[in-house]
């Protein structure tokens, strides 16, 4: 008997023997399964490196990390992300965004009639799931898993290119008031991208493993997700290594892009008085739209920013450009932190109302919150933290990028699925089935 264990010893101690050397001598092995986030507005992909531990959210030929999550349609090619989103002023019909919004969905002809009112493509409804409407050299409909397919299909180019090596497999993380029909659907769309889905992980989780808080010692996670377009708060119980979603509310008319379209309702007047016309042309909107967009992320680091478009204020008897047309006319206009506060203050103050629902729904006050982690480019804005941290009596976590806490996150479970070393430990979702998201809008 004694032989015997002092030979399962020498196994053991050859075994870890053999790891310390791999792991100090012999190249790393290539990421096998990737962490995908597919965003309303924008979406990445990120991987963990075995050996080192460390998670790499990958970037295109740019140097982006983010891929805008929008495709388009021409005559001769289907864009996605920054290619079709340069398309989306000069071909909105065929321009197709928050696909998202629609994936998996069953919807009553009345309610879809109403979201589609928003958008400038068509969307269709198809025994209650939603269809986008496309006309090139013929008309077509496309699913929005389709369009999440493209999406997914440039993620995982990129990541091959990087990495040098064919990947097939993934995990993809989702909203967590997302049933089991949105969820299927969202594997589905990653299929039609040629990759195998080895786990659906919630967001709120993936960014409370991004924040390392499936290794520390916290119970209650308060996570604010505010993207380009929907605002998600959900509240996280944690024991262990298992997350439970004890509840969450929300916005999904919320985000971003509703800060930005203040800015451009606000530049587009002063335009007005200015010039005595209103830009028109889809050149002239489309670079102030670029412009604004700019503003408000320097808006977030600085004080002030100047804002300059050249535009083309006497041409409106045509929709586009006359060729070789220079702009007859220059906007240019300071804008400041206070202002866009200013603009953007009653929108700001909705964030807090799924706060307090999500507090009364678990029962807790906000003092029995332990961590409140931000989510999402737009938890970037100064004004946005601020009320967080009033409201909380305490700053919240902004250790991590909020663009790509969820894709860091996603790229954790990856890796463990994927059998990385060093060795973590995996958050384990306890699902709720009778968990409801309440939505305000």
């Amino acid at each position: 008997m004694a032989g015997e264990m002092s030979m399962i010893g020498s196994v053991i101690l050859a075994l870890l023997l053999a790891g310390y050397l791999g792991q100090q001598y012999l190249p790393p092995p290539t990421p096998k399964v990737l962490g995908l986030d597919l965003g309303t507005t924008f979406c990445s992909v990120g991987v963990l490196h075995p050996g080192s531990g460390e998670v790499e959210v990958l970037a295109d030929e740019e140097g982006r990390r983010s891929l805008p999550s929008t495709v388009s349609f021409t005559s001769t090619a289907v864009l996605a992300g920054h290619e079709a989103l340069d398309r989306a002023d000069g071909n909105p019909h065929n321009t197709v965004y928050d696909a998202k919004r629609f994936i998996g969905k069953l919807f009553e002809p009345g309610v879809l009639e109403q979201e589609s009112s928003r958008y400038p493509f068509e969307v269709v409804n198809n025994n209650g799931s939603a269809e986008f409407v496309i006309t090139t050299n013929h008309t077509f409909s496309v699913t929005p898993e389709f369009i999440g397919s493209r999406l997914l299909l440039k993620l995982r180019e990129t990541a091959e290119r990087q990495l040098g090596v064919p990947i097939h497999k993934a995990v993809i993380s989702v909203p967590a008031e997302f049933d089991e029909r949105q969820r299927n659907y969202t594997v589905r769309a990653a299929n039609l991208a040629g990759l195998e889905i080895l786990r659906v992980i919630n967001e709120p989780t993936a960014a409370a493993m991004a924040y390392g808080l499936h290794k520390v010692d916290v119970f209650n996670v308060l996570v604010v997700d505010l993207g380009g377009g929907t605002l998600d708060v959900s509240l996280l119980n944690k024991q262990g290594g298992m997350f439970l979603t004890r509840a969450m509310a929300g916005n999904n008319k919320l985000g971003g892009q509703d800060f930005s379209q203040r800015l451009l309702q606000y530049t587009t007047e002063r335009i007005r008085q200015e010039f005595g016309v209103a830009p028109t042309l889809k050149e002239d909107i489309h670079h102030l739209r670029q412009a604004v967009e700019a503003a408000k992320l320097n808006l977030t680091l600085h004080p002030a920013t100047t804002v300059r478009v050249p535009l083309h204020l006497h041409s409106h008897e045509s929709a586009d450009t006359p060729e070789g047309h220079a702009p007859n006319a220059l906007f240019q206009a300071e804008l400041t932190r206070a202002l866009f506060e200013q603009l953007n203050e009653d929108l700001f103050q909705k964030i807090l109302a799924p706060v307090k629902i999500v507090l009364a729904e678990g029962h807790l006050e906000k003092q029995d919150v332990d961590e409140v982690v931000l989510v999402g480019g737009s938890t970037r804005i100064p004004r946005i933290r601020q009320l967080i941290s009033q409201f909380f009596g305490k700053e919240p976590n902004t250790s991590v990028d909020p663009d790509l806490a969820v894709v860091t996150g996603v790229a954790i479970q990856a890796g463990i699925m994927g059998g990385s070393w060093p060795l973590q430990v995996s958050a384990i979702e306890i699902p709720n089935r009778h968990l409801r998201k309440t939505n305000f809008s």
